[in-house]
């Protein structure tokens, strides 16, 4: 699936949630991968853009947290 870094993010949001006793908002994310696994398995990829739905300015890198938070200013 040229499209699976979405999986990616939701599984990194998850085990935030759960690591911060989150369980609802961790339960929440489990059944979102779960639709968006469905949806990218029954979508062609073409009507998916062809794997190039990455938001500009991340670098097409998933997986890190650091990195997003490290961007931001912490008043």
């Amino acid at each position: 699936m040229p499209n699976d870094w979405i999986i990616d993010v939701l599984a990194d949001l998850k085990a935030f949630a759960t690591l911060n006793g989150m369980e609802a908002t961790a339960a929440q994310i489990e059944d979102a991968s779960l639709v968006a696994l469905a949806e990218l398995s029954s979508t062609p990829s073409h009507r998916l853009g062809g794997g190039d739905l990455m938001a500009g300015g991340h670098g097409q890198q998933t997986g890190t947290l650091t990195r997003l938070r490290a961007g931001r200013n912490h008043a």
